[in-house]
């Protein structure tokens, strides 16, 4: 694991992308630093009677395209630093896929495995009613995020919807279609990852079809990656989790997997595929590799077994600046976090824009939108990247700047 921490990446690969465009100065101070960081502490009645108080952080790092949108975590490692930086990352992802969103992101420090389900609504609940006045469907959205899902959604949504006095589905995105959520959402990061890579493999004049790929985490993002990829008619050879990793030459049986999981919760003791430690998958001699779980997980200490010629991002800030340096200089195309992931927000955007809109498409038509909007991104930040001969996470990075720059010169500051 990277001792950096998230708010020093963001920084550094803020800084150098400002550099290299030669950014307005004034600009590059703002951006530096959240426009507000909120910490509450959630005082909530225990299945015990007792009353436990927990902190939690909302972070609105930037709002000059357009409403905060982020997600809100349940996790017992949440700090205000990396809160800061995955509301700074999602400012640059909105603008990478020119959504108008600005950044947020949220969390409670919290193991939500120690809890019942009646102490987790109690707690969603407390914690929305305490940063209420900071949300709104065009103030600030929340989305799901880790230990988070659609009932938590929809429990922020009642909260917030019974204080208003009527029902806004708005306010959050990836709830459940019944109560307003956009079909192919819960499938939509994993699909978008997919996507990217196919588009950038074509790019390069590769196919994705007969690449062999390995996904470090099986979540619902990595699961999803797999699935899609492989419906592309990638091999998926290695997955890990953790619990381990696993690996077969000949390819994983995705879906069989996925049921296994579903059962068994990890991915330890699926018969059709060998086990190895879940570090290796770093090192296997593979195509494509996708970072779907942790931060900082491919660094200097690693970096140099890395025989995948395509990394993908699936999870939030996987790499390093120091190791990405490294990966650049080793012609292995690294595809950004602010790119490769961001199916999820789009989705979400295309949730919001139904909620408020009262009207619903057909998965088929949500489906179609992202891969447009996806294929057409890549190209943008490949192009970019060429054009000023850099990585392509600073490729993207330049395109996101360029963007809220833009903005930024239109609307100026007030007063």
């Amino acid at each position: 694991m990277s001792t950096i921490s998230p708010k020093e990446m963001y920084l550094k690969q803020l800084e150098r992308a400002a550099k290299i465009m030669q950014l307005d100065e004034d600009l590059l101070e703002i951006l530096k630093q959240p426009k507000r960081v909120v910490r509450v502490s959630i005082p909530v009645k225990m299945d015990n009677g007792k009353i436990k108080v927990f902190t939690g952080y909302r972070c609105q790092y930037n709002d000059f395209r357009g409403p905060f949108k982020g997600g809100i975590r349940f996790h017992p490692g949440v700090t205000e630093d990396e809160v800061v930086a995955l509301a700074a990352w999602m400012t640059w992802k909105c603008a990478v896929i020119d959504i108008p969103f600005g950044g947020g992101k949220g969390g409670v420090i919290c193991d939500p495995r120690e809890l019942s389900e009646g102490e987790l609504q109690r707690l969603t609940r407390r914690f929305t009613y305490t940063i209420m006045p900071i949300l709104g469907p065009s103030i600030d959205i929340p989305a799901p995020d880790v230990f988070t899902g659609e009932k938590t959604m929809a429990w922020i949504m009642d909260t917030y919807s019974a204080f208003k006095g009527y029902s806004e589905p708005g306010v959050v995105t990836g709830k459940a279609r019944s109560i307003g959520g956009s079909k192919g959402r819960r499938e939509a990061t994993g699909r978008g990852v997919s996507i990217v890579a196919d588009e950038t493999a074509k790019y390069f004049g590769e196919k994705i079809e007969g690449m062999r790929v390995a996904i470090q985490g099986f979540g619902n993002v990595g699961s999803h990656a797999a699935l899609f990829i492989s419906k592309l008619g990638g091999k998926i050879v290695a997955v890990s989790d953790v619990s381990g990793g696993l690996y077969n030459k000949d390819g994983i049986d995705v879906k069989a997997l996925m049921d296994y999981v579903k059962k068994n919760k990890v991915i330890n003791g699926f018969p059709w595929a060998k086990e190895i430690d879940g570090d290796k998958i770093f090192e296997l001699d593979v195509d494509m590799l996708i970072p779907a779980a942790l931060e900082g997980v491919i660094t200097l200490d690693n970096v140099d077994r890395i025989k995948a010629r395509y990394i993908i991002e699936g999870a939030n800030g996987p790499t390093t600046p120091e190791a990405d340096e490294v990966l650049f200089k080793k012609g292995i195309h690294v595809v950004p976090d602010i790119l490769a992931n961001s199916g999820g927000v789009l989705v979400s955007y295309f949730e919001w824009v139904q909620s408020k809109l009262g009207f619903w498409w057909e998965e088929e038509e949500v489906n179609d939108r992202l891969e447009r909007k996806l294929r057409n991104a890549t190209r943008e930040v490949i192009n970019m990247a060429h054009e000023y001969d850099v990585d392509l996470r600073t490729g993207a990075m330049i395109l996101a700047l360029r963007r809220i720059e833009e903005v930024y010169k239109e609307r100026e500051l007030f007063p």
